[in-house]
């Protein structure tokens, strides 16, 4: 477990392009993205419960600060990395908490991407409109 109040948990969350560098220290829950506070960085209420969503699962609200650093990416897919960096940083503070995060799917990386755009195609399967004549 944790004693100290340097001690800090370290996890890598990935989801389509965005990379999540996230640190775990034992604290009252504040939630730091890019130097910013969540409220600040994401303004969707569903973004900042998919972010928290690993605390509820471990019954860990309010016990760890989070700062992460995050690169690449939409805002959804910025707050998949991050969940998933939460909850590596979990099972690094604490083992037993990895089979509720695994059963939850959290400790399963997204392997969802974007589909490549086709020749011939206005998109990665749109077409243009078809007409008969």
């Amino acid at each position: 477990m944790y004693e100290s109040s340097k001690v800090s948990f370290y996890g890598t969350g990935r989801r389509k392009k965005s990379i999540a560098r996230v640190y775990l220290f034992p604290g009252t829950g504040t939630v730091t993205i890019n130097g910013r506070d969540i409220d600040d960085y994401f303004g969707l209420e569903t973004l900042k419960l998919i972010v928290n969503q690993p605390f509820g699962v471990t019954e860990t609200v309010g016990k760890f600060d989070v700062v992460a650093k995050v690169v690449g990416g939409g805002f959804s897919g910025q707050a998949g990395a991050i969940r998933h960096g939460i909850s590596r940083a979990l099972v690094e503070a604490d083992a037993e908490y990895r089979p509720a995060l695994k059963a939850a799917g959290f400790m399963t990386r997204d392997p969802r991407m974007k589909e490549r755009k086709k020749y011939g195609l206005k998109a990665a399967r749109r077409a243009s409109q078809f007409s008969k004549r």
